[in-house]
């Protein structure tokens, strides 16, 4: 039995492809098909309908025999006219096709009607879905065809192979036919029998004659058949004697067939060709190796042209490197170095000398190179086609300590830098760019008075362009004074005499100007070419006209610079920020300093993270004699360093690691020196016994650590001296703390503090850690400190003299001398010495002194007494007694 359920749920479906296929509309309808024993099954009907026209559109171009194919109408979807089919009578039945239009069926739908575009997307749809069907038509036809010719060929070429088999066998077969009778015929000849027919031979041997040969032509004898007739007749022929032997006949085999060229010519290999035939025997592989092998070892040896290459040399390189670098055989080197009687193996170091006698002796030219090479072109490169623009000038404050330079440069600054500064004192080396009033920028460069600070000095003259040597009208010419101008005429900077404190009442400028003239500084008004200004920093007198002498020289000098160029500059100061990292103040001398680019300076690099300018502001870019705070270092450079621009990462790691091994090698050659010379052996030993103070210093900036250090290294004398074991920039840590401690070194903080873990670690091992913040204070601690480890004086003070006039002996006490006192007095406990004739015999102090039988604390002269030795007993009558005292007395460096 069967159930129908029609759901009669009409839809336009479309089958997702890849092209616009347009489904023919029908109506499903699910029945369920009932079979024995209870089974059952649902299958999907579909019923197809005919799509009428509607009014005003083309009739179909179906053939009439077509009832069944219709567009299913739907709701969503307009209808669209059927595409006809392909063949030959798809014209006709559209010629047959009647425009009379037919009412659709009521079915509730709404059908809408389709726009001009819509009909020509679909139609274009249409057409290109036809041109693919076309093509993919065609490419089967076309595969179809090239599959139909290989399988003919193959089958052609099996046929071919199984032919050659076929007459292969055949031929097998005729020739051992042919050579078993030919065997039957040599046996029945030497048993004296008569030979079988010829006829009978040759026409056994014709159908392989025939067949290994059918081109022959009809009638003519083949090559074998010739030579069996000749055979035969020459065997009739033999004259038989009785008693004789009668030798076989010798049988000539015909010639097999060659198979190269049936294999060359016979097409593709396939696996019954590869099979056919017989299994030659070829050569092995194995003696196939052998036989080039042997060709090799007997032929000539080609001999290849010598290359000769050019080698580049550093300062040392190892065997290995170098026969990679000429492309020659290590073996090869080390034979060289043997011939020079130089035992060596491959990994061994060779100097620069030594590898370019081998490599010129194997052919090849040498280029020698340093390790320095890494900086050729980092420095003092030539300015670029950019048009150099005027620069502001650098001028560096000097003079000595207390004359007012700092306070200068604040009243032309309107700051008040002097009053951050402990003691009152300038300890620190700044940099600051200020605007004269002709709208001029002038960048000053303040440094320290001290005498500690002359490396700060020193390296302010030798960026300056201008040097402004400030001197106290009522003080004169000093030391520092002195050192100043010598800096700036290593430096060949121009000199402007800025005479401070004009406005005191003991100010003497004339003084001043007359003591200058001792030093090689003729100012104008005694006819020189040195330009002096009498200025008031307190009262801010002739500020304007100091500014005027400075632009006045500046245009003089014409300095201009390039700032389209690669940076370049010098670091002024540096230093350890707990909160910042490392942060350094350069000085850009040349070119533009951008935030982002690539920085090396001395054995540390980085890459610029922000620049901070004198005021505190952050800048992108800092020009040509701009001061500024470079934050980013991998550590804190040392103070003078000069610093550059570089264009990757490697270059400049290698600048940095070959200076930081330059660094570790002066500090090694330093620390170990090799005595040679007579008078180093003697400066050896005369500092074998000296004692060492060792210290750890840590400062707020590297050029206050580095004048610590030099101040404490001219403490030293040949008894006592200081020894830095570490000297660091930034707050004391546990490192330092354990470092101290490993050497016995006392922990010294210049304007920084301890953390708190050092701390508390230096507190638990019993470290000290002294703070300062004057260096005038640091200096005198530890020159106290040192002086306290020299050995004092002695000094002998003379009491007296006596004579021993008799010797007693007493029991339990031993030999007292009883003497008079000559002169002065006698003391008991002191220091005495015993003369025998004008020779000193005993030196020690005297235990006991008596006075009859009382113990006496000391003896005048005239008298008489009883004295005894501390473990001496030796003494006799008329020996001298010499009585003094020893003073110590302190000394001090």
């Amino acid at each position: 039995m069967t159930d129908t359920n029609n759901t009669g749920e009409k839809t336009l479906g479309a089958a997702p492809s890849k092209t616009l296929h347009l489904k023919r509309p029908v109506e499903q309808g699910v029945v369920r098909q009932s079979f024995s024993h209870g089974r059952s099954k649902a299958v999907v009907v579909e019923k197809v309908k005919r799509r009428i026209p509607g009014p005003g559109e083309a009739p179909s171009r179906e053939a009439a025999p077509a009832p069944t194919v219709v567009l299913r109408p739907a709701a969503a979807t307009p209808a669209v006219a059927p595409v006809a089919p392909r063949g030959p009578t798809s014209q006709a039945a559209v010629a047959k096709t009647t425009p009379t239009p037919i009412a659709p069926p009521k079915t509730g739908v709404v059908l809408h009607t389709l726009t001009e575009e819509q009909r020509e997307a679909r139609a274009k749809a249409l057409v290109g879905a036809r041109a693919r069907e076309d093509e993919d038509r065609r490419r089967q036809e076309a595969e179809a065809k090239l599959r139909a010719e290989r399988e003919t060929r193959e089958r052609a070429e099996r046929e071919a192979a199984d032919a050659r088999k076929r007459d292969e066998d055949t031929r097998r077969a005729q020739d051992a036919d042919f050579k078993r009778k030919t065997e039957d015929e040599a046996r029945r000849r030497l048993a004296g029998g008569e030979p079988s027919a010829t006829p009978a031979v040759t026409m056994a041997r014709k159908p392989a004659t025939s067949a290994a040969a059918p081109a022959s032509p009809v009638g003519a004898a083949s090559p074998t058949a010739r030579a069996l007739v000749a055979d035969e007749e020459e065997t009739k022929r033999v004259i038989r004697r009785p008693g004789a032997v009668i030798q076989p006949a010798k049988v000539v085999l015909p010639p097999r067939p060659t198979r190269g060229a049936e294999q060359r010519n016979r097409g593709r290999l396939t696996v019954t060709s590869a099979t056919a035939g017989e299994e030659e025997r070829t050569r092995s592989v194995a003696a196939f190796r052998r036989r080039t092998q042997r060709l090799k070892g007997h032929g000539l040896k080609e001999t290849k042209e010598k290359l000769s290459r050019e080698i580049v040399l550093p300062e040392t390189i190892t065997i290995q490197e170098l026969a990679n670098r000429m492309s020659e055989r290590a073996v090869d080197v080390i034979k060289l170095l043997m011939k020079q009687g130089q035992m060596a193996t491959i990994t061994d170091v060779l100097e620069a000398d030594t590898a370019q006698l081998i490599a010129e002796e194997l052919g090849h030219t040498v280029k020698r190179v340093a390790e320095s090479d890494v900086e050729e072109g980092l420095f003092d490169r030539p300015d670029e086609d950019g048009a150099p623009v005027p620069r502001a000038p650098i001028v560096t404050i000097m003079g000595h300590v207390d004359h007012g330079k700092t306070s200068l440069l604040d009243a032309i600054r309107k700051a008040n830098v002097v009053a951050g500064e402990a003691g009152g004192i300038t300890q620190h080396i700044g940099a600051y760019q200020v605007t004269a009033p002709g709208g001029a920028k002038i960048t000053f460069i303040d440094t320290p008075g001290h005498a500690a600070f002359t490396a700060m000095r020193a390296r302010g003259a030798k960026v300056t362009d201008i040097v402004v040597l400030v001197v106290a009208a009522d003080d004169g010419v000093m030391p520092q004074t002195i050192e100043a101008i010598r800096h700036a005429k290593a430096a060949h900077a121009p000199i402007i005499v800025a005479i401070n404190k004009i406005d005191k009442p003991d100010a003497n400028p004339d003084r001043v100007s007359q003591e200058l003239l001792q030093h090689d500084v003729q100012v104008e008004s005694f006819g020189g070419d040195t330009l002096a200004v009498e200025v008031s920093a307190t009262k801010h007198t002739n500020l304007d006209k100091l500014l005027e002498a400075i632009a006045l020289q500046a245009e003089l000098l014409d300095l201009t610079a390039d700032p389209d160029r690669s940076a370049e500059g010098t670091v002024v100061e540096a230093r350890l920020d707990r909160g910042r990292g490392p942060v350094a103040t350069v000085l850009v001398q040349r070119g533009t300093l951008r935030v982002g680019e690539l920085i090396v300076a001395g054995s540390q690099w980085g890459r610029v993270r922000a620049l901070i300018d004198d005021s505190g502001a952050n800048v992108e870019s800092a020009l040509p004699s701009t001061p500024v705070e470079v934050l980013g270092f991998s550590g804190a450079p040392e103070a003078g360093d000069r610093f550059a621009v570089v264009e990757n990462e490697a270059r400049a790691r290698e600048v940095a690691e070959y200076r930081d091994r330059q660094k570790r090698e002066k500090l090694s050659a330093r620390g170990g020196v090799v005595r040679t010379s007579l008078a180093d052996m003697m400066s050896q030993l005369k500092t074998a016994g000296r004692k060492e103070m060792p210290i750890v210093i840590k400062g707020d900036v590297q050029g206050s650590v580095e004048a610590i250090v030099a101040a404490l290294d001219k403490l030293g004398t040949d008894e006592v001296g200081a020894r830095v074991v570490h000297s660091g920039v930034g707050g004391v840590t546990e490192s330092d703390v354990t470092l101290a401690e490993a050497s016995k070194a006392v922990i010294i903080g210049f304007n920084v503090r301890a953390h708190k873990e050092a701390r508390d670690l230096a507190e638990r091992q019993g470290i000290e850690i002294r703070y300062y913040n004057i260096i005038y204070n640091l200096v005198d601690d530890v020159k106290a400190a040192m002086s306290g480890m020299l050995a004092p004086t002695l000094r002998e003070e003379m009491l007296g003299n006596a004579t021993i006039l008799e010797v007693f002996n007493i029991s339990k006490v031993g030999n007292v001398a009883g003497c008079r006192v000559t002169d002065g007095n006698v003391q008991r406990g002191a220091h005495v010495r015993l003369i025998r004739d004008n020779v000193v015999v005993h030196e020690g102090k005297l235990s006991t002194l008596k006075r009859f039988k009382d113990e006496v604390a000391q003896v005048q002269a005239g008298q008489e007494c009883g004295m005894a030795f501390e473990n001496y007993q030796d003494m006799r009558i008329g020996d001298v007694i010499e009585c003094y005292n020893v003073e110590e007395i302190r000394r001090t460096l």
